[in-house]
């Protein structure tokens, strides 16, 4: 287990992060980050750490810039989650394609939100790939999933971050079972879903379970 007590845990994202957390399901959501709490505390109850959700739904990229100071630099995390980019490709699919960040674009305003992080905090990272709940990789969408989750990892590997592959999550489970089981859009997952990337966020930060 990597995280130690006294740390604070600040996620931040869209959505599939927010999962109400700012309305009936405040503080943490009733997404992957209540279950990650929930399972670090059952496996570790040796741990007193502070979670802090800090997920919007809708959030590019663009809009973790214009949040950053105040929702991730101001928060002073000992560790921060960063899972961003399914509305920057989403986008392109829908009926706002002017909303869709490009990946250059992408790339180069992640890696700044990054290093401002890490020099003003000293924060390690966690970083989840964006995903699509889609088997088939030629799907034009899941394409650009895989092409933008890339970019992820690529960074995990240069800021030294944990990286949590959540697309190889998904599809180690639709290898076996069919896409609307954990998502009617591909996107929002249902409670087994958000179960799925718990499991590999657990993973990457090393909480066994309980024996």
């Amino acid at each position: 287990m990597i995280l130690r007590t006294g740390q604070r845990l600040v996620f931040i994202g869209d959505s599939i992060t927010d999962c109400g957390r700012r309305d009936t399901a405040a503080p943490y959501g009733a997404g992957y980050v209540s279950l990650v709490r929930a399972l670090v505390g059952a496996r570790h109850p040796e741990l007193d750490v502070e979670w802090v959700n800090r997920g919007v739904s809708g959030d590019t990229v663009r809009h973790l810039a214009a949040r950053w100071e105040d929702d991730a630099i101001a928060e002073h995390p000992d560790w921060l989650s960063v899972m961003i980019g399914i509305n920057d490709i989403w986008r392109r699919y829908g009926d706002r394609p002017d909303e869709a960040v490009p990946i250059d674009e992408y790339e180069h305003t992640l890696r700044d939100l990054l290093r401002r992080a890490v020099d003003a905090t000293g924060c390690r990272l966690i970083l989840g790939d964006p995903f699509l709940i889609e088997a088939d990789r030629g799907d034009p969408q899941r394409a650009d999933t895989d092409r933008y989750a890339a970019v992820v990892a690529a960074l995990a590997a240069e800021f030294d971050a944990v990286h949590v592959p959540t697309q190889a999550a998904f599809d180690r489970v639709l290898a076996v079972s069919p896409a609307k089981r954990w998502a009617d859009d591909r996107v929002h997952p249902h409670l087994p879903g958000h179960a799925v990337l718990a499991d590999a966020f657990l993973t990457a930060l090393g909480a066994t379970a309980a024996v």
